[in-house]
């Protein structure tokens, strides 16, 4: 009998919800589908919502961690990094409220609305034993970084392949891998080259 694999959960870095795409999404008068959709009572789920926001690249690490996720069993294996919420499981419906309160918290590790809620739910999942935990975001900045080591140390990890490459690229590089059902190579957040000479680009989809 083959050794059984660990659980793997996934943090998804956010989307900016105070960009231009984040406010046409919450135009009052947007008449396109999934704007009507957010301002219904049922609301869209996050990780929908953040997909719309910020295009390819969160788009990529939704549908990556979604393939790659192994959950315990009765846990969300994908978690968004939220600016006051801690982490949210990326199917949590939300609707126009919700966006605009992440909007207006900063993201920064010095700020307690967005540290306290985050430090809590990561206590949470690192009580899951022996779960591996896997940052689809930039280790380039501490905002997210800085919080989650001071709590994680060895157990965050993130793709090798993320280091030079920009959000786009990133994107692609997930889309690809879930397409194709392979999984990246990933090495511990702790100790790592955060920036690196830019890979070469990516051919295109096919």
């Amino acid at each position: 009998m083959p050794a059984r694999r660990p659980p793997r959960l996934f943090l998804l870095s956010p989307a900016h919800a105070g960009g231009k795409r984040a406010r046409l999404l919450l135009n009052d008068n947007a008449s396109f589908a999934l704007a009507e959709r957010l301002r219904a009572a049922d609301g869209v789920p996050l990780g929908e919502a953040f997909s719309f926001v910020s295009g390819l690249y969160f788009r990529g690490k939704v549908t990556y961690a979604r393939r790659f996720a192994r959950p315990p069993a009765g846990r969300p294996g994908v978690y968004v990094i939220t600016a006051s919420r801690g982490l949210v499981p990326e199917e949590t419906r939300v609707g126009p409220e919700d966006l605009r309160e992440f909007a207006g918290v900063d993201i920064h590790s010095g700020d307690p609305r967005y540290r306290a809620p985050l430090e809590r739910d990561l206590a949470g999942l690192l009580a899951i034993r022996g779960a591996e935990i896997v940052l689809l975001g930039s280790i380039a900045t501490g905002k997210y970084v800085d919080v989650l080591l001071e709590m994680a140390a060895g157990r965050l990890l993130f793709p090798v392949e993320f280091v030079g490459r920009g959000d786009m690229s990133r994107g692609g590089l997930l889309l690809r891998a879930a397409r194709a059902g392979t999984e990246l190579e990933y090495a511990p957040v702790a100790g790592a080259v955060r920036r690196g000479p830019r890979p070469a680009k990516l051919g295109a989809m096919p």
